[in-house]
């Protein structure tokens, strides 16, 4: 049995797999239950391996009710309504002039689902980089393939932190949890996600070809191959170009994805869920349901819509009794609630075709390309049922029109397109805040349990 030393954890990277450190020091003990670090570092059979790879899958999904919710509602794409919990409303909202702060509701303190899980993911993945590299019990190829998924993972959550805290900068050399590296600029830190990203798809490449030689979930249906986990890759490659204004680094990004613009909008890999002993659909709730939780669409997104657009219809299901919260800011009235899923198991897509022909067309806007990006746009439009483009062909035009597009194509996807496409293109100020009188944040500060780090360390 390995020895296990608890320690009071004041570092909100900290994971099942790696404790921080502070002067409360307990006394070892033993632990059989669990499986350490120590155990899987060195000649790992092919069973942790799996086992590893099938824990990377579930944290990968950790984020996505916190911030689909905090971040659709920054958006205005929806309003996270909760009788029970006014915070929902009037934090995430900004009213009555609240602000983010170290220890903000839904990502201060220890972080939560906002910021303490991606970095649970990116530690999972790094144990599994190591358990990879360092065993003799799998090929060669092998050892390249749970290196490359391990790291297409990190340089998706790594996304996250980063999209959080934007100017403020996050920590991306964090192997080594008890000695962190320091944080670095928005700038530096998608660049160095970026090299985690190609160096996943370097290892992709060198595992070969044919399968992927591990069990993955239903979340990569049609995605089990070498070349398919490639095709993610270059995929999450894409969106990350786009927030780096690589537009060139986007479309050859997009060619080696699996973009196809006459293709299933909803083809990519997706966050599965089911019944006990897994989760339900965390966004999932019943059409109509009396609770007092519940996403509901924001009114601007109906005011705003085209007429006739299917994806209003697909989307947006409008209910007999409308939901109403009243908080210390007034109240807020959701007459539409999320009808995208038929079940609390339905699995939850994280990036799709659809988004990588927007991105394709917005790359080719950006480079001047009118021609590809009507095209592409062309093809969203035609798909909602609202026709082809007619407007300008300004770089300007076809921007604001690939924007709008997104609005409604992405609606309330795990990631809350909106608000990062509004900040990256200086638009924060075109959110609609009538409804509830709030405010739109730019960005977040570090979370109270990163303060408590940098004090104790004397910083």
């Amino acid at each position: 049995m390995k020895k296990l030393t608890i320690k009071l954890s004041i570092l909100a990277i900290a994971t099942a797999f790696i404790t921080s450190c502070n002067p409360f020091e307990i006394d070892e003990i033993q632990d059989p239950n669990n499986p350490s670090v120590g155990s899987v570092s060195n000649n790992a059979s092919k069973e942790q391996i799996q086992f590893l790879i099938t824990g990377l899958e579930s944290r990968h999904r950790g984020y996505v009710s916190n911030v689909t919710r905090a971040w659709g509602t920054f958006g205005r794409e929806i309003w996270n309504l909760n009788a029970s919990d006014p915070r929902n409303q009037t934090d995430w909202l900004g009213q009555n002039g609240r602000v983010p702060d170290r220890s903000y509701f839904g990502f201060g303190n220890t972080g939560g689902g906002s910021w303490a899980t991606p970095y649970q993911a990116v530690k999972q993945a790094d144990v599994l980089i190591v358990a990879g590299e360092n065993t003799e019990n799998i090929t060669t190829a092998s050892k390249s393939a749970a290196v490359g998924f391990a790291k297409t993972i990190q340089g998706y959550q790594f996304m996250i932190p980063a999209n959080w805290v934007y100017s403020n900068g996050i920590r991306v050399d964090v192997k080594d949890a008890l000695n962190p590296g320091p944080f670095v600029s928005y700038t530096a830190a998608l660049d160095a996600i970026k090299v985690i990203l190609d160096e996943g798809d370097q290892a992709l490449q060198a595992a070969g070809s044919g399968d992927f030689p591990f069990t993955l979930t239903s979340g990569f249906d049609n995605f089990k191959t070498l070349g398919k986990l490639r095709q993610i890759n270059r995929a999450i490659s894409a969106r990350l170009n786009a927030y780096r204004k690589d537009w060139s680094g986007v479309l050859t990004a997009l060619d080696g994805s699996f973009m196809e613009l006459n293709g299933d909008l909803n083809a990519g890999p997706t966050h599965p869920y089911g019944a006990a002993p897994d989760v339900f659909n965390p966004i999932y709730y019943l059409p109509n349901a009396p609770v007092n939780s519940i996403i509901v669409v924001h009114p601007s997104m109906l005011d705003d819509a085209t007429p006739n657009d299917k994806r209003v219809a697909e989307k947006f299901f409008k209910r007999d009794e409308p939901v109403l919260v009243t908080t210390d800011a007034g109240s807020l009235v959701g007459q539409y609630q999320d009808g995208r899923w038929e079940s609390n198991t339905d699995p939850i897509p994280y990036i799709r075709n659809e988004e990588l022909i927007l991105l394709k067309a917005e790359a080719h806007a950006q480079l001047d390309q009118s021609t590809e990006a009507i095209q592409a746009i062309n093809i969203i439009r035609n798909a909602a049922g609202i026709g082809s483009y007619t407007g300008s062909t300004s770089k300007e035009a076809l921007i604001d029109e690939i924007l709008y597009q997104r609005r409604y194509s992405l609606w309330a996807e795990p990631w809350g397109h909106r608000w990062i496409d509004a900040r990256r293109y200086d638009r924060l100020n075109e959110i609609d805040t009538s409804y509830d009188k709030g405010t739109i944040f730019t960005e977040f500060p570090h979370p109270q349990a990163e303060l408590s780090w940098d004090e104790y360390k004397g910083d």
